[in-house]
């Protein structure tokens, strides 16, 4: 039998008895097989790596969840030594409560009209500063500016400006001669007031990420339908929406959640001489922690809870459901 050398680097004749049996690359397979070895250390590397970030993400995140689910079983008083099972008595209780009722009410509709007004507004913000202009950063930096300013002290501000005899908005009003208005203590325009003010404070986000939508789109499309003779709206409508969907869908779904846990400029700016009365800016949040914290039901509060968890995975569902409907 003739003996051919042969290299790991190409094609080899493999002979037995001077019948072949076969060509193969024997470097390919062996850099395969190689590639195919994971080394154990550095899974143990990585695993070790995670460990601190997932114990924490445990401890402070799905353990507390999952006691909110087991504890809103259970008729679970702080101040009282029994704690009886009650089995769904929290959540039948719940669909009879004219509090919790009225506070769904609001937040909807404080959630829906700051999702809807805020994107509304961007959306248009965002396409005329896309326009590369020597003002462009300085008006987004002032629209962002809002987002990285704490809650707290602009509901403060907020609150000043809404102030009855103080207010800016009354000194505005009166330059006009309109007479002052109530904005946190009259019921039917209270909830509004801190609509407007929400949909000021997440406005710049918003605008910066339909801004990096924009941006990305290629300058060609845009170039190809004015050179067909598409106007603005049309370029807008039939180019810049359907490739900005990706972005808007996040937009929507990261405001929906964000609004239906509204409670530091409810709290801050309503509770106290300035509330409405008739509890008309009472919202899910500030009813969970008022039971929680102020009626120390925590079992009651945790009912409260999961419910506002399935509901904002609802809207979700719903929102990533009609986004790809629209894509079939």
């Amino acid at each position: 039998m003739e003996k051919k050398p042969f290299s790991f680097g190409g094609d080899a004749r493999m002979t037995v008895q001077g019948i072949t049996i076969g060509r193969f690359d024997v470097g390919a397979r062996f850099a395969r097989w190689r590639a195919a070895q994971v080394d154990w250390r550095i899974i143990l590397f990585c695993y070790l790596t995670l460990a601190p970030v997932l114990a924490l993400f445990l401890y402070v995140r799905v353990i507390p969840i999952a006691w909110s689910v087991v504890i809103s079983f259970y008729r679970w008083d702080l101040i009282r030594p029994l704690k009886p099972f009650v089995g769904l008595a929290n959540y039948e209780n719940l669909l009879s409560d004219a509090n919790f009722l009225l506070a769904l009410k609001n937040t909807a509709i404080y959630s829906i009209a700051t999702v809807v007004f805020s994107i509304l507004i961007a959306l248009p913000l965002a396409v005329f500063l896309a326009r590369k202009g020597r003002l462009a950063v300085f008006y987004q930096t002032v629209y962002f500016l809002p987002v990285i300013t704490p809650m707290v002290p602009m509901a403060i501000a907020w609150k000043w400006i809404y102030d009855y005899n103080y207010g800016l908005f009354n000194y505005a009003l009166s330059i006009f001669g309109i007479p002052p208005v109530a904005w946190l203590t009259d019921p039917q325009i209270a909830l509004w007031s801190l609509i407007i003010m929400s949909v000021w404070k997440v406005l710049g986000y918003n605008l910066i990420l339909f801004l990096v939508g924009i941006r990305n789109i290629p300058e060609t499309y845009i170039e190809a339908a004015s050179l067909d003779g598409a106007s603005a709206w049309q370029r807008f409508r039939y180019i810049t929406l359907p490739l900005l969907k990706p972005i808007l869908l996040y937009v929507l779904v990261t405001a929906t959640i964000n609004a239906f846990n509204v409670f530091t400029q409810v709290y801050v700016m309503t509770v106290g001489s300035q509330a409405a009365p008739g509890q008309a800016v009472r919202v899910l949040v500030f009813d969970i922690w008022q039971n929680g914290f102020q009626y120390l039901k925590m079992g009651y509060a945790s009912a409260e809870a999961v419910m506002l968890t399935f509901i904002v995975l609802g809207f979700t569902w719903i929102q990533f459901r009609l986004a790809r409907n629209q894509e079939a």
